[in-house]
């Protein structure tokens, strides 16, 4: 895999013998992410790990006077701690040091984006900000088991993550409760409109509703004194206007002048945007072909993952994506890209190519959010149970079972899965996977939702009461006595 970009500057004799261990780990990583005939085994893992750690440790001994010094040695190291960070979190080791790297890595170039954009919801903000906060809890909690050289590169990341997100909050801290719904608006229909543009047919029908919901709400900014463009008509028109505005401001105080900048200014840009995606139809210059069809094809890939991820992700894989989306990103130069003879962009090239690429971040950050702490030895149990939890559910959100015969087939899944377990555990081989205490919750809520709806089948059929235990899903109590025994733990053949 080639190295995302980073400053290249003479490599010193000394840090010769790190580069080839960390190039070296890293083969064994990316091996490791490749072999699918088995699942990625925690000791693997941590054994990379401790690896790498000793090479920051020496890294760290010769860099004593030159700190900030980046070349060919950090770029690698930073592969390995991105790769090692994934391979946490297909372990089933979510909320452990390591696997915190790869999300503040990510949650870094998303917000950058957002602060390159100007236009992003207070929502958006708040969900990462609970992220990094959770972070900063696993850091904290794992000071005793892992590497202070670890901690303090994690500490520092989360801290330049959580000062960007304070500038972003600042920008929108002039918008006024009233206001916050429609720069929301704004916000999703601007996206709305970026994802029809790269839609394999342009769907014009969907953009004119767009456009007809964007009318609608520059009526309803007027009331607040905003607007997307100043009157431009004869003086009587102005001086009309200008009246209008008085007796609407009586009504509703207009709110702060930034505000009001901040909101025109993104109804504006809604407003060209459609103009100019209409104009365009979706083709874009053959100069950005070849970088639009590489983004296109990553972000259809990553939003698939997103509809498969509890069965076919191995989070690992996301490393490929986020090389490939650092690439073209750095080629960037003050935020525009450039063809092959270093003609900028035009504004529908540059707005298009943005938007693939920071939507595959936003992708790759949420099936990041979305990992699941199962060691993926343990998934397909874990999956099946949730898809049990999620039938039982529906079952009761529906009325229940008009008799106990009907829990047959549920009662029949959970106990084969049940008595996979091995002293409480579920083993894969003579390994224990992490995510025993996940699995073993989950398995225990569906014994109990089964047992529910046993109980009440029997109290409305009078008949079903007489009947054996054998023959009544009398098991599944059985069976949920055995989990809770278990004192939460559990196991696979």
């Amino acid at each position: 895999m080639t190295d995302s970009p980073a400053p290249r500057i003479p490599l010193d004799p000394k840090e010769q013998p790190i580069l080839d261990k960390l190039l070296s780990i890293r083969t064994n990583l990316e091996l490791l992410k490749q072999d699918r005939s088995t699942y990625v085994k925690s000791q693997d893992v941590i054994d990379l790990y401790s690896k790498v750690i000793e090479q920051v440790v020496i890294l760290n001994e010769i860099r004593t006077t030159k700190r900030l010094e980046q070349n060919r040695v950090d770029t690698v190291l930073d592969d390995c701690f991105q790769l090692i960070s994934l391979a946490y979190l297909t372990i089933g080791k979510n909320h452990e040091p390591p696997a915190v790297y790869s999300f503040v890595s990510t949650t870094k170039r998303l917000l950058d984006h957002l602060k390159e954009a100007t236009f992003y919801s207070p929502k958006d903000l708040e969900s990462i900000s609970d992220r990094l906060e959770d972070c900063r809890r696993y850091t904290e909690r794992g000071k005793d088991a892992y590497s202070p050289h670890l901690l303090t590169l994690l500490e520092a990341r989360i801290a330049v993550c959580r000062q960007v997100i304070s500038e972003l909050k600042l920008n929108l801290s002039h918008l006024t409760p009233e206001l916050t719904p429609k720069w929301d608006k704004l916000v999703s229909i601007l996206r709305s409109l970026s994802a029809c543009n790269t839609r394999s047919k342009f769907p014009n029908d969907e953009v004119d509703d767009y456009l007809e919901q964007l009318k609608q709400l520059e009526e309803e900014l007027k009331a607040y004194g905003i607007y997307a463009y100043e009157s431009t008509g004869t003086k009587e028109e102005k001086v009309a206007e200008m009246t209008e505005r008085l007796m609407i401001s009586m009504e509703h105080p207009e709110p702060a002048p930034e505000a009001k900048d901040l909101i025109a200014t993104l109804l504006r840009r809604n407003f060209v945007w459609i103009v100019t995606i209409k104009k365009k139809q979706g083709r874009i210059a053959p100069a950005f072909r070849e970088v639009y069809d590489k983004l296109l094809e990553i972000k259809n890939k990553l939003e698939k993952l997103t509809l498969t991820q509890s069965w076919s992700l191995r989070e690992t894989d996301l490393w490929g994506y986020q090389r490939a989306l650092d690439r073209v990103d750095e080629t960037r130069v003050d935020g525009n890209f450039f063809d092959a003879v270093g003609r900028p962009a035009d504004l529908y090239e540059q707005r298009t190519l943005l938007y693939l690429l920071r939507k595959s971040y936003a992708t790759i950050y949420q099936l990041i959010v979305s990992s699941e702490p199962v060691s993926e030895a343990l998934l397909p149990i874990y999956n099946q149970l949730t898809t049990l939890r999620k039938c039982l559910l529906e079952v009761k959100k529906l009325g229940g079972v008009s008799s106990p015969r009907e829990l047959y087939p549920y009662s029949m899944k959970l106990n084969s899965i049940d008595n996979m377990r091995v002293d409480g555990k579920f083993m894969v081989g003579n390994d224990i996977p992490e995510g025993q205490g996940s699995v073993t919750a989950l398995l225990s809520e569906c014994f109990e939702i089964a047992y529910d709806l046993r109980n009440d089948a029997e109290d409305s059929s009078p008949e079903e009461k007489s009947a054996p235990d054998n023959e009544s899903g009398g098991e599944v109590r059985e069976s949920e006595g055995d989990v809770r025994e278990s004192g939460g733990e559990v196991q696979l053949k």
